[in-house]
């Protein structure tokens, strides 16, 4: 019996011992482990966030692109003259048909006018030139060419790009 009593009381002096050293905390190395890979989840994070200005140029940029392909392809659809209209000053632009009537935009049946200032995927841009000779606007005819060539430029933080007409064929570039 003497020997159980024993046992008993090893058994129960080990859980004490057992819960007592469960209790002291971390080690050193998962310390170190979990400070490592909150560093490199830190270091994944940042340029996602400082990148806003460079994603919303480039969405920017690629718009323009798009809807002067859109009023050429227009004009020579249509056998009309379309003119892309750029306003510096409200960072907006907008599509026009030959008798100065905002066209409709396809997809959401509205004037086919962008504001980046309203707009929240671009809102960070702001349209610095736009130069189509001495106008604000390029115009392309039922052959597809613009009437002159020029480019737009925009910016967003210290990002600048540039969307060009080229002025016999209407081809249009973006570059950096």
């Amino acid at each position: 019996m003497r020997n159980i009593t024993l046992f008993i009381e090893d058994s129960r002096a080990m859980e004490k011992q057992n819960l007592s050293s469960k209790n002291r905390g971390f080690t050193l190395i998962e310390v170190i482990a979990v400070v490592v890979i909150l560093a490199i989840a830190a270091m994944l994070a940042i340029p996602m966030f400082s990148s806003a200005a460079s994603i919303q140029i480039r969405v920017a940029a690629d718009m323009i692109a798009a809807d002067l392909e859109y009023a050429k392809s227009m004009a020579i659809s249509r056998q009309r003259t379309y003119t892309v209209i750029f306003d510096e000053s409200a960072e907006s632009y907008k599509i026009e048909d030959e008798d100065g009537i905002i066209i409709t935009h396809p997809v959401t049946l509205d004037d086919y006018a962008v504001s980046f200032r309203t707009d929240s995927r671009v809102d960070k841009v702001n349209v610095v030139d736009a130069d189509f000779g001495s106008y604000e606007q390029v115009s392309f005819t039922y052959l597809g060419s613009p009437d002159n060539g020029g480019s737009v430029t925009l910016s967003a933080d210290t990002k600048t790009m540039t969307v060009t007409v080229e002025a016999v064929t209407g081809y249009i570039t973006i570059s950096q």
